[in-house]
């Protein structure tokens, strides 16, 4: 830690003091206390950090938060179907990230995915593993051009940019997301290498044959049309090139007529921003309409191995502190946070419409847990392709 961390925890520490009443404890009991929070210091500082930098970017935020959130969910409204979502899904989705992205950036990184975790690895490598499979899975060079197609803002594309020295172009339809990216870029130091851009990828704006190779990482699942947007991706890439990619689907598992894997695949649905979610054999079978040749594709889901954790257990319900996005799913802090975040509104430390958004993402995050938990929805069906020469 240097100086200025060590300030914060010293002030961390002193408010601990004066709001907890420690004095009324012997003094081994408050003595063992201030230990406890010096050992968890980092932790702890890590956590104030990314809260703070959280509520002032939110407290900044000019994006007319309530107004959106009561117009997101709408969209799933009994009088809404899959087919009204799926003719809108560019406001849908643009909504959703407006919405969403501050929320995932505080609560999971900058790589807005998930990945399995192997024995001995910490959160940060497994997401890093997951991203360098994928890309290793191109056959690319250094120098190579590369499309990250729904790139958020920028995690995997900057870290895929490292591992192949390829360059990169990441695409997302959110123009806060374009800026947030290219301005972490710039401070990693890799804006020769990497550059987010404003598009839509059922309309991608590049011409034909012009990408080495293409990747999605969770993110055509928001595409109204998967026939659609492979078809682009098929344009976009040189004859030869692979596209490989992590699609979000329902598997075999799945029970239309069983209400709980219903509320499970709306929950999803709602609480990620998708028009529709499809079974893994319609994203197989589009992408060979499409044209590509299909080299593999399989659900990743279950290969965390013995003393692994599998994909959905940061959404699954923790005591301990330490142990973030989890903590927030108990049954304390999931009723804690949305009255923390209303006092925040009260105050505006935070735009009206955080608590709607937060209480969203939750949903959608216990629906994701339920949905690893029983089998019937996956985030990593793994598809591989070719395009033809």
């Amino acid at each position: 830690m240097d100086m200025k961390d060590v300030l914060i925890l010293g002030a961390v520490a002193v408010a601990a003091w004066a709001m907890l009443p420690l004095g009324a404890l012997s003094t081994p009991v408050a003595a063992i206390l201030l230990l406890l929070l010096i050992l968890l210091g980092p932790m702890l500082l890590a956590g104030v950090k990314q809260t703070v930098t959280f509520l002032l970017s939110m407290s900044e935020s000019k994006k007319q938060t309530s107004g959106r959130i009561d117009g997101y969910t709408k969209q799933f409204r009994d009088e809404k179907s899959t087919g009204d979502r799926n003719e809108d899904y560019a406001s849908l989705v643009n909504d959703y990230y407006d919405l969403a992205t501050e929320f995932y950036e505080w609560g999971w990184g900058t790589s807005f995915h998930f990945a399995d975790r192997r024995k001995g690895e910490s959160f940060q490598q497994s997401i890093q593993r997951h991203e360098y499979y994928l890309a290793g899975r191109l056959g690319v060079n250094k120098g190579s051009l590369l499309l990250d197609c729904g790139c958020g803002v920028g995690g995997p594309a900057r870290n895929i940019a490292k591992f192949t020295e390829a360059n990169v172009k990441a695409i997302t339809i959110n123009q806060f997301q374009v800026d947030r990216g290219n301005a972490l870029t710039k401070r990693e130091g890799l804006e020769s290498q990497v550059q987010s851009v404003q598009g839509d990828f059922m309309k991608l704006p590049f011409p034909d044959n012009h990408f080495d190779g293409v990747y999605a990482i969770e993110s055509t699942c928001h595409a109204p049309d998967r026939l659609g947007v492979y078809g682009e991706i098929m344009r976009v890439l040189k004859p030869g090139g692979i596209f490989a990619c992590y699609e979000w689907c329902v598997t075999d598992a799945w029970d239309g007529k069983n209400e709980h894997h219903q509320k499970i695949r709306l929950d999803i649905m709602l609480g990620d921003g998708l028009p529709d979610l499809v079974h893994t054999s319609v994203c197989t079978a589009a992408l060979g309409k499409a044209g590509f040749e299909v080299l593999e594709a399989r659900d990743m889901a279950g290969g965390a191995g013995e003393g692994g954790e599998p994909w959905h257990m940061p959404l699954m319900p923790s005591w301990n502190p330490t142990k973030w996005p989890r903590f927030q799913f108990n049954p304390v802090m999931y009723r804690l946070m949305p009255l923390i975040l209303r006092f925040f509104e009260m105050v505006r430390l935070v735009p009206a419409g955080t608590v709607d958004t937060q209480v969203m993402l939750q949903a959608g995050g216990v629906g994701c847990a339920q949905g690893g938990h029983t089998g019937s929805f996956t985030p990593m069906w793994l598809m591989v392709a070719r395009k033809p020469k």
